[in-house]
């Protein structure tokens, strides 16, 4: 029981009456952090080569069968730009109310407590493993010719926005809902007794807060509705000029055997939804460059 303090004396007397310095093996351990061996770099390289790259890669040679003069033609063409046009404009409405009444849900599904309170937070999902196409079936049952509530949007701008703001109002929410989970309520609390509104609050405290997890979810939904297909392909009508959106063009020029329109308006597509993620992704930076300068 005396070995450890007299070891501990000699080693003092030795520095002069300091106590020495040198780590003990009972000292505290260097940290260490598990990292990706090559073999799992490569493995990761070779299967996004495999889903992502060669996928991309033949689909962007297939748009360029007739040359660039052939690409640029394809993308410009009227009904391609029509369509185009309609899927940006009606995939931008979506994401605005998405981002509103998504932001809502979420703040009510954390802060409220009602009956059934577990029921609509998990239907919130349902549109991720509802196959796209009953959607549409859905849709057209309620909003369609002989509407059991009197409302038709069968064939119009309306019934595209319904159908895109259904499959993907769980971006948002779901974006938003972790954040309000983890905010810091202590600070919403000194705000009000300082005599700041609720309004107030919610625009100088929370929303600052959920700012960056709102602009994601808006901009996945976004992206997620460029593409979509099933939920519009019975509801829209695919009315060329007025509610045939891109992928029902693609269809249109497949079904004509013009793969090589097809193609071009495809990587057109992927351009539109590749910028708007590349955009998240450096605000995304910037934010969280901002929080670490913080202090």
């Amino acid at each position: 029981m005396t070995a450890e303090p007299r070891t501990l004396d000699r080693e003092a007397a030795a520095n002069g009456g300091a106590p020495s310095t040198t780590p003990t093996p009972e000292g505290p351990r260097r940290r260490r952090t598990v990292g990706v061996r090559p073999l799992g770099v490569g493995v990761v390289t070779l299967w996004l080569s495999i889903i992502v790259l060669l996928p991309l890669a033949a689909l962007t040679v297939a748009s360029l069968g007739d040359g660039i003069g052939g690409f640029w033609e394809a993308i410009t063409a009227p009904g391609a730009l029509a369509s185009l046009r309609i899927t940006v404009t009606v995939s931008a409405i979506v994401a605005a109310v998405n981002a509103v009444m998504g932001t809502l849900i979420a703040w009510v599904l954390v802060r409220d407590s009602f009956p059934g309170q577990g029921v609509v937070n998990a239907l919130i999902d349902l549109p991720f493993a509802l196959p796209t196409i009953v959607a549409s079936i859905v849709l057209l049952s309620l909003y369609g010719p002989g509407s059991p509530i009197g409302v038709q949007l069968n064939a119009t701008t309306w019934g595209l926005v319904v159908a895109l703001a259904f499959v993907t109002l769980p971006f948002v929410v779901r974006s938003v809902q972790p954040v309000l989970i983890e905010a810091d309520r202590e600070v919403e609390e000194a705000a009000a007794s300082l005599g700041a509104s609720n309004w107030t609050t919610f625009r100088r405290i929370v929303l600052p807060t959920l700012g960056p997890a709102i602009l994601s979810g808006t901009g996945l939904a976004f992206a997620r509705a460029i593409g979509e297909y099933g939920s519009v392909v019975l509801i829209g009508g695919n009315i060329p000029r007025e509610t045939q959106v891109a992928s029902q063009y693609i269809q249109q020029q497949i079904e004509t055997d013009r793969p090589v329109n097809a193609a071009a308006v495809s990587v057109a597509l992927l351009l539109i939804a590749f910028a708007t993620l590349l955009v998240l992704r450096v605000l995304s930076s910037r934010s969280q460059r901002r929080e670490e300068r913080a202090p």
